[in-house]
């Protein structure tokens, strides 16, 4: 079963067989979602898988429901209050205050002071229950739509399966209206800032229900991306994701660009570009076999891939082409932010750390 988007990388190898587990604690059976994240300053060496900038403001989250943030570029950091101990994936600020965190165990977190406390507005707990309400009631509505039906019966199976189902990436177009997506083509959909969650399983065309590790925003269009070459189009008019035709079949973990040219990256140094929307893709020879976990956009519009070792790749021309920054002290990278101040964050198998840019 192919690890969920760096997730677990423990010495962030992307490796690929990692079961999908909850955590507790062994010796008193408590579960992590009761849990609130341990203040403790050596949480700043752990792993940490998720960068986002929240104003002028950075904010990192990690193993055992840390989240960390920082007011100086990421020269220092402050630990914040978190409700769970569920490691923690990706999180996303769409204004200067209001921020949003996923996990395993489902979890869903949310920030209204810049990523200084966060409450819980969702988990796995929820998952099931919230997916067979939604499709009975559709299912009800339309008795003769056999894939609705089908909802159904895996809505069931969700349900009896329990809480550990994560969530791998969020994305909000505004304070109000946002996604999370995870494992198993899980993806829900807000309208009134996180208060309630819709199912969006039946609006993906993604039949083999195959994990889904990013989504994010290129111009006007939004895009998914997953296992086995899955990319996925957001098609304003009919609200659907559609699926686009690439060549490659290997498993993808994100999205950038800038309006114009859109690429998707992934194991094994794969980078493919698109200028047309995703209607065309053509691959982008990076030069490194190592698989790419993350990418940045810097203030003077170059775009930045950076490698599961840590290694820089730079585009001056809106990714047609990369040259690799020098090696400057390697170390696992999962996720990546330009500070306000001009240099590299880094998230990691090995905490967070700040590298020049040239």
């Amino acid at each position: 079963m192919t690890m969920f988007r760096w997730i677990a990388l423990t010495a962030l190898g992307v490796a690929l067989a990692l079961p999908f587990t909850r955590s507790v604690v062994a010796a008193e059976f408590a579960d992590t979602l009761d849990q609130p994240a341990i203040q403790v300053e050596k949480a700043l060496q752990g792993i940490f898988t998720g960068l986002a900038t929240a104003g002028p403001r950075l904010v990192a989250v990690g193993q055992r429901g840390h989240i960390f943030y920082s007011d100086d570029a990421g020269g220092h950091w402050q630990q914040a209050r978190v409700p769970v101990s569920s490691d923690l994936v990706a999180v996303y600020f769409p204004s200067h205050r209001q921020g949003w965190a996923v996990g395993h165990d489902g979890v869903v977190l949310h920030s209204s002071d810049a990523g200084q406390s966060w409450i819980r507005q969702f988990d796995g707990r929820q998952v099931g229950p919230s997916m067979l309400a939604h499709y009975q009631r559709l299912a009800a509505a339309q008795p003769s739509d056999i894939d609705l039906q089908a909802r159904v019966v895996e809505a069931r199976h969700m349900n009896e399966e329990g809480a550990d189902k994560p969530f791998l990436d969020v994305w909000f177009e505004n304070d109000r209206v946002g996604y999370i997506v995870g494992a198993f083509n899980l993806i829900f959909r807000t309208e009134d800032g996180g208060q309630t969650w819709t199912p969006w399983l039946d609006r993906t065309e993604n039949p083999g229900a195959l994990n889904l590790y990013a989504l994010r925003p290129v111009g006007n269009d939004l895009f998914i991306v997953g296992e086995q070459g899955l990319v996925l189009k957001l098609d304003p008019a009919t609200q659907r994701f559609n699926a686009t035709s690439l060549p490659y079949k290997g498993t993808f973990f994100g999205i950038t660009g800038k309006p114009g040219a859109v690429l998707v990256f992934g194991l094994r140094g794969t980078a493919y570009r698109s200028v047309d929307g995703g209607g065309n893709w053509s691959k982008v020879e990076l030069g490194l076999p190592l698989s790419i976990t993350a990418s940045a956009l810097t203030a003077d519009g170059r775009i930045l891939l950076l490698s599961q070792a840590g290694h820089v790749l730079v585009s001056n021309d809106d990714g047609a082409s990369f040259k690799q920054q020098p090696h400057n002290g390697l170390a696992p990278v999962a996720a990546a932010q330009v500070s306000a101040a001009g240099s590299l964050v880094l998230a990691g198998a090995h905490g967070l750390r700040q590298l020049p840019l040239e």
